[in-house]
């Protein structure tokens, strides 16, 4: 058993559910979050207000699974991300599970 977590803006919140589905997990957690990115200074000398930290819309998922189905929902989400036109592709890690009750 492993620990899975994926990243995502709020906009691909119905694709991320479609993805865990399709890859057969059918027990997982959500979150909303904000998510931030650091600029650099070049950014922010340029923008007239000075540097502003808002984040981003986003969720968290995350699912205790076995590796056969990770392995399954990263091959659909590498996909997924082929086709994006934002700079704003899905993320995922994988956690191992040391101990569990």
């Amino acid at each position: 058993m492993k620990l899975v977590l994926v990243t995502a803006v709020e906009d691909f919140h119905k694709e991320v559910i479609k993805l865990f589905k399709k890859a057969q997990i059918k027990n997982f957690s959500q979150s909303d979050i904000d998510g931030y990115k650091t600029s650099t200074a070049a950014m922010e000398a340029s923008n007239w207000f000075g540097f502003e930290n808002t984040g981003n819309e986003s969720v968290l998922f995350f699912s205790f699974t076995d590796e056969v189905y990770i392995d399954a929902l990263f091959e659909h989400i590498k996909e997924f991300n082929k086709t994006l036109q934002t700079n704003n592709p899905i993320r995922a890690i994988v956690v191992p599970i040391e101990k569990s009750i």
